[in-house]
């Protein structure tokens, strides 16, 4: 279990312990920069979906990793379970096999416009009182045209291999992005604003500045 940037007593604000039951680094840079300090405990509930539809999909994958998680920790807690996926004409697209995969993937989004689902749960206990709040985001992704060379140069840099698409858009990657509509850290893998806001209306005080 690893420590992230607790920099006041959590008491001071009247804040929970929060844990993000992830180990994806780009999600805890995220927090981080938003300034919500946290301990990570990834989950490890094996991911199960019941439905095709990718929004729906996401929501059930978050939600598995944050009761794993929830249900395991005591007292006051916040826990944050978080799951993305790239969908193309109502498919979803997961984490490439191989590279094989992950360059039949990306000859499918090149050039067109694709979504990226990001589902999050946030569970909230204190004392007695248990809080649930699942949602998801889309943002729309179109990439630029591009060569075959360019998507096996671009997948044998290994960085496709454990992104959901087949791609990182904060990674080299950016290159082929022509334009986004919605929420740039959504595809990322955490749409932190919508996320600050939810904690907010559930009345939880999560950042520390």
């Amino acid at each position: 279990m690893k420590e992230y940037k607790v920099g006041i007593s959590l008491k001071e604000k009247n804040m929970r312990k929060i844990i993000l039951a992830s180990a994806s680094p780009r999600r805890r840079e995220l927090l981080e920069q938003g300034g919500i300090p946290f301990t990570v405990i990834p989950s490890q509930a094996e991911e199960k979906i019941t439905t095709e539809q990718p929004g729906q999909a996401v929501e059930e994958l978050s939600y598995l990793k944050c009761s794993d998680i929830y249900e395991k920790s005591l007292g006051d807690v916040l826990v944050i379970g978080a799951d993305t996926v790239v969908a193309s004409e109502g498919k979803i697209l997961g984490k490439p096999s191989s590279q094989k995969d992950a360059v039949k993937m990306l000859q499918s989004l090149q050039g067109r416009e694709h979504e990226v689902y990001t589902g999050v749960t946030i569970m909230a206990r204190e004392g007695n009182e248990n809080r649930k709040k699942t949602f998801h985001e889309k943002t729309k992704v179109v990439f630029y045209p591009m060569s075959d060379e360019e998507i096996r140069s671009y997948v044998n840099t290994g960085e496709p291999m454990d992104k959901a698409g087949a791609y990182g858009i904060q990674g080299k990657s950016a290159v082929f992005i022509k334009e986004i509509s919605g929420d740039y850290n959504n595809v990322v893998g955490l749409p932190l604003a919508r996320l600050y806001q939810e904690l907010k209306n559930m009345g939880i005080e999560s950042r520390e500045w």
